[in-house]
Formats: structure tokens, C-alpha cells, sequence
């Protein structure tokens, strides 16, 4: 019988639907949002789409009847900025959405797939909230659904899982990191860190540390660097640290600015989106996207993300995941 942590493929099925319906609606309660419906793909040219650390290309087609040029979306971190202001969204409230993507340059394992799904949510604020206090406030109201849903969930599978997020999540910037660990890669740094405290919210991420690298790329138009980061949690099924989300405050007028010359992308200045942002006709925002798969494979204790979502994997992982009595959807 094909098993996902002594659950049945079927029973796996219902908890995946249980826990996806219940974190997601903590998370709008708890950050006061919306939900709206969002686009697959956009018009290539614009901007909107995001090119994540900067290099992923996305994948294209072309209306064939109209010769409009379209992208599969990457994440909505831009999208859902305009979208904010088509709703008339006013500060402290927002909208949040089932993305779905396709990534073709990813280097698919254990944790990775080139089909993304997650919950992106974006939320208006005031210039006076881009501060470091207000990102860990809203961390600590998402850390907090997360608990409760793993609270949830465990209730309802009481003899196949157990207990695994602290009470508290820890906060830790890029550099912090690097100065306890400066002979350690970032992964290496992030494996150390979850595993020590269990959660971790590593915030600072894009910028060049003292050792002359970034921590990890990141896009430099949509987080502002020194007001990002990524949610981390110790995944003892897998023994390394998961990434379940990334999030920020997003880029003012002058952290755009300043971003894209860091990167040499100043070209970006004169696309629409780009020309909307700096001109202050887009709100000023915080948002972010939480893996689904990632958040179900974590509580429902799966040893791959194949477990709890269909996607394409190599001839020789199926056959791998065959040997190890791991069933793929």
C-alpha cells in the first residue's frame, strides 16, 4: 500500500486539504486579508514578472492569433504590489492568492520542484512601518499560524506525528550569521542555525556581507535587503534545514533606485512597473509567498515533496524514491 508517514496516499490527501484550508485561514485572520484571484502568466516587457535571484528565466509562449508575447509567472511579488492598488487596499489590510509556477532552471531534489505552489499575500502599510520592528511583528504573526496549524494537524493524526516548531521564532540577520560561522557556506550557516533553535527568521538577505558575498541572491526590485528574509525551520525527517517562506518589505522609490545600481540593472528604470514605483503611484507594501508543498511535507512528516504534490522528476530520483519505498504522486 502506497504510504505517506504510516498515512494512506488517500489519507495523505485529506490531511494536505485539512491543513492548507486551515493555515491558510489563520494566516488572513491573523494578517488581516483577502483573498483574490491572480493571473498564471503576464505580458513579457513590463516588468511585473519576477526574475527571483535574478537569473531563472521564465518560461514564454505567444498568443498565436495576437503575436502578444506572455510569461508563465516565477512568484506575483510585483503583480500583487499593483494589485494592492487596483482594490483600493488602505494600509493594514491586504490580499493574498494560490500561486502557481513553473521553474525550468530548477535543480529539483528532496525539496525542490520545477512546479511551485504557495500562498503569496501582500499587505499595504504606511513609510513609517518600513522598519525592522514592524517586519519581525508581522513574522511573529505568521510563525504563529503556523504553530496553531501544526497544533491542528497533529490533533487529527495523533500516533503519526508529533511536535516539531518551538514556541518563539528566532531572529538572525545575514551577518550575525556569517560572524558565528565565517569558514561555513550559507547552507551550511542556515543548517547550523535551524538546528540549533529550531526556527529561525534569517533576515537581511541580498546585499554584500564583510566577507564581499550576499548571504543568497534576491532580485533587487521587489525586497528591500535590509528589510527581508526567509522563515527557516529544522526538518528532522529530512535532518537539514527547510525554507517555508520568503518575505519583506518591499523596495521604496530609493531602495530601488539604489538596488538595481548595486546589481547593474538600472535599465529596469524605464519599465512600466518600474516607472509606476519610483513615480509613487504603487502603495508602499510587505509581502511574501509560504510553500504549500514545503508546509505540507513538513507537517505530514514526507521524506520528499513528491509525496504531497504531482510533478515531473527524473527517470533515476523515481527510481531512487522506488528503492526507498518513497510513492511520488
Amino acid at each position: 500500500m502506497m504510504m505517506v508517514n504510516g498515512l494512506t496516499a488517500r489519507e495523505a490527501q485529506v490531511g494536505i486539504k485539512l491543513l492548507k484550508d486551515y493555515f491558510e485561514k489563520r494566516l488572513a485572520e491573523k494578517l488581516n486579508l483577502m483573498r483574490v484571484s491572480a493571473p498564471l502568466f503576464v505580458k513579457s516587457g513590463t516588468g511585473i514578472n519576477d526574475d527571483l535571484s535574478g537569473n531563472e528565466k521564465a518560461v514564454s509562449f505567444e498568443m498565436r492569433k495576437y503575436g502578444e508575447k506572455l510569461e508563465i509567472v516565477q512568484s506575483l511579488a510585483k503583480w500583487k504590489r499593483m494589485a494592492l492598488k487596483w482594490y483600493e487596499f488602505e494600509p493594514g489590510e491586504g490580499l493574498y492568492t494560490d500561486m502557481n509556477a513553473i521553474r525550468p532552471d530548477e535543480e529539483v531534489d528532496k525539496i525542490h520542484s520545477i512546479y511551485v505552489d504557495q500562498w503569496d499575500w501582500e499587505k499595504v502599510i504606511t513609510k513609517e512601518d518600513r522598519t525592522i520592528d514592524y517586519l519581525k511583528s508581522v513574522v511573529d504573526s505568521i510563525y504563529e499560524a503556523m504553530v496553531e496549524t501544526e497544533e491542528f494537524i497533529n490533533a487529527r493524526y495523533p500516533h503519526r506525528l508529533n511536535r516539531k516548531l518551538p514556541d518563539k521564532i528566532k531572529f538572525i540577520t545575514t551577518q550575525e550569521l556569517e560572524n558565528i560561522y565565517p569558514d561555513k557556506c550559507p547552507k551550511e550557516r542556515e543548517h547550523l542555525i535551524a538546528k540549533e533553535y529550531g526556527a529561525v527568521f534569517l533576515n537581511k538577505i541580498g546585499g554584500a556581507l564583510i566577507s564581499g558575498k550576499p548571504h543568497d541572491g534576491r532580485s533587487p526590485d521587489y525586497d528591500d535587503w535590509e528589510l527581508n528574509g526567509d522563515i527557516l525551520v529544522w526538518n528532522p525527517i529530512l535532518d537539514d534545514s527547510l525554507e517555508l517562506s520568503s518575505m519583506g518589505i518591499r523596495v521604496s522609490e530609493e531602495s530601488l533606485r539604489n538596488q538595481l545600481k548595486i546589481a547593474g540593472k538600472e535599465d529596469r528604470e524605464n519599465l512600466e512597473y518600474h516607472k509606476a514605483l519610483i513615480s509613487g503611484q504603487l502603495p508602499y507594501t510587505i509581502g511574501g509567498g509560504i510553500g504549500q508543498s514545503r508546509l505540507c511535507m513538513f507537517y505530514l512528516q514526507a521524506k520528499h515533496i513528491g509525496q504531497v504534490q504531482a510533478s515531473i522528476w527524473p527517470d533515476e530520483m523515481i527510481k531512487q524514491c522506488e528503492e526507498d519505498d518513497i510513492f511520488l504522486l
